[in-house]
């Protein structure tokens, strides 16, 4: 059985303001930085094998908590939102011509107008996640997770999330023979020790 713990990048200017970034490369903020170099990796995750996302605010997060330079994959960039990228949620919430939906009404099939379908961004990470030969850490994006996430507790897009993407945890999923379960309780990254 192999373990991937997924960890969401740092907050960038873009997540402040409520802007949709997708595959925009947008840098983490000082803010982000500093929170970030306190704290590392907990011990039995400090040796897994580290992987991000090719966007500088995943991979930059990565060298932060884990004190190396990840490997990188571009299935793990964050979802295509097309039309929606640098947009406010809030605003495309606002306006119906936007065909803006929350993400407990999409199901596999959705996509942002112009934009990656909920289901093809699976079919790419899938294959990536299955390959793996020994316990992973992957820094990635919430759009990437909550697809893994979803795969792994069967979570449809539809309804509530029986999950909640937070910053500064790894959400623990093992894999068995492409057989997917998620650890119930995220792990928080600990203080970084002298």
């Amino acid at each position: 059985m192999i373990k991937l713990a997924l960890l969401r990048h740092g907050h960038t200017p873009w997540n402040r303001a409520g802007r949709i970034q997708g595959r925009t490369d947008i840098a983490l903020d000082d803010d982000a930085r500093a929170q970030l170099g306190a704290l590392q990796l907990p011990s039995q995750w400090q040796d897994a094998e580290l992987w991000s996302s090719p966007l500088k605010r995943a991979y930059d997060t990565a060298e932060l908590v884990a004190g190396r330079a990840p490997l990188t994959d571009a299935a793990l960039t964050e979802m295509d939102w097309g039309e929606w990228e640098g947009q406010h949620g809030k605003d495309l919430r606002a306006a119906p011509s936007s065909g803006f939906t929350d993400i407990e009404d999409w199901g596999w099939d959705f996509a942002p107008r112009g934009g990656e379908n909920v289901g093809a961004l699976r079919d790419r990470l899938l294959p990536w996640a299955n390959g793996l030969t020994t316990d992973t850490v992957a820094v990635c994006h919430i759009g990437v997770m909550r697809v893994f996430m979803a795969h792994a507790t069967g979570w449809n897009f539809a309804g509530p999330a029986p999950f909640q993407i937070k910053r500064n945890r790894l959400f623990v999923i093992h894999i068995d023979q492409n057989q997917w379960t998620a650890q119930p309780d995220p792990v928080r990254l600990i203080e970084r020790t002298a």
